[in-house]
């Protein structure tokens, strides 16, 4: 029976294991939050100089975006500090809401940029202006793309590495950047080279429609967390093969999972022989608990034990 119970654990994470991985973690939070303010102020800089010197609208759009790019990287600076702040004795299940908190006000941000682009669009398509300096907005939007693309690189790994909401939303708004900052060059080109003074206020329509549809996927994944959807089909069924492998495991039911920011919860009932000690369930429920913590790193995960075949009132969802 021990050796059993030894071979389904195999390699048990130990107590310290989670808490290395969740500093790793925070350390890699941080230094995204740190990368995106700084690009976006230099973004900043080099857009507003070239925007006043050339009057494009396009340069514009991407100079608002990189602007609302810049508030949205400070309240995230803000927002993963807060999620990263241990539980209290007010907060015991931690402070990971403040990561999709963050992302209903990063979506609020960019709404308003979308709906100031398009007014703007509007005015040009009316009355149409030339686009003047355009090689040196083009040298702008090069550096841009060069500068944006390495970020959004770095906020991949962390986001590949942490899953935080947080970060997916940053890296969302500078991957937007990047195609908007692609489309200013194309569109710069076509009015300076070609005379197609109206292809400047069409990409700037395009960008802002780009930036509405960002904003509603934020505003998506941060309902999501905040209404504790459950986690995906995918992982919930892992979890019920991860306890059905126990081989003293009969039965899995009443399984709530969630996600709070990169935490996630598991809450599940298994089901035994009937007449397993107390001792023995708890060691089968902490073999479980231990693979359960291995697949999903850094996770709450709560068992109750049920002799098999129990009669009991069972929560039930279509």
């Amino acid at each position: 029976m021990a050796g059993g119970l030894n071979s389904f654990i195999r390699e048990p994470m130990t107590a310290a294991q989670p808490r290395e991985t969740s500093a790793e973690h925070g350390r890699l939070m941080r230094r995204a939050t740190y990368a995106s303010v700084s690009v976006a102020a230099i973004l900043i800089g080099l857009k507003f100089a070239a925007w006043l010197a050339t009057g494009s609208v396009s340069m514009l759009a991407t100079l608002v975006d990189s602007m609302l790019d810049a508030v949205a990287s400070l309240v995230n600076l803000f927002a993963v500090r807060q999620a990263l702040t241990p539980a209290d004795r007010e907060h015991r299940f931690g402070h990971g809401k403040a990561e999709p908190l963050a992302g209903l006000i990063q979506s609020a941000f960019i709404a308003g940029s979308a709906l100031f682009l398009l007014v703007e669009v509007a005015r040009r398509f009316v009355h149409p202006q030339a686009v003047e300096e355009g090689g040196l907005a083009l040298v702008v939007m090069a550096v841009s793309v060069v500068m944006t693309l390495g970020l959004v690189t770095f906020q991949r790994y962390v986001v590949r590495k942490t899953a935080s909401l947080a970060i997916t939303a940053d890296k969302l708004h500078y991957l937007g950047d990047m195609l908007a900052n692609i489309s200013v060059a194309v569109a710069l080109i076509l009015a300076t080279q070609f005379g197609l003074h109206l292809a400047d206020p069409i990409f700037g329509a395009i960008i802002a429609v780009y930036i509405v549809w960002s904003a509603w996927e934020i505003i998506r994944q941060s309902l999501d967390q905040l209404m504790d959807r459950e986690l995906p089909d995918e992982e919930r069924t892992r979890i019920r093969e991860i306890a059905l492998s126990h081989p003293e495991v009969r039965g899995v039911h009443d399984l709530r999972t969630r996600a709070s920011g990169r935490d996630k919860f598991i809450q599940l009932h298994i089901e035994l022989e009937r007449l397993a000690t107390l001792a023995r369930a708890h060691e089968v429920s902490a073999a479980v608990e231990a693979k359960l913590r291995e697949a999903f790193p850094g996770a709450e995960v709560i068992i109750h034990q049920d002799p098999e075949g129990l009669d009991e009132p069972r929560a039930t969802f279509r």
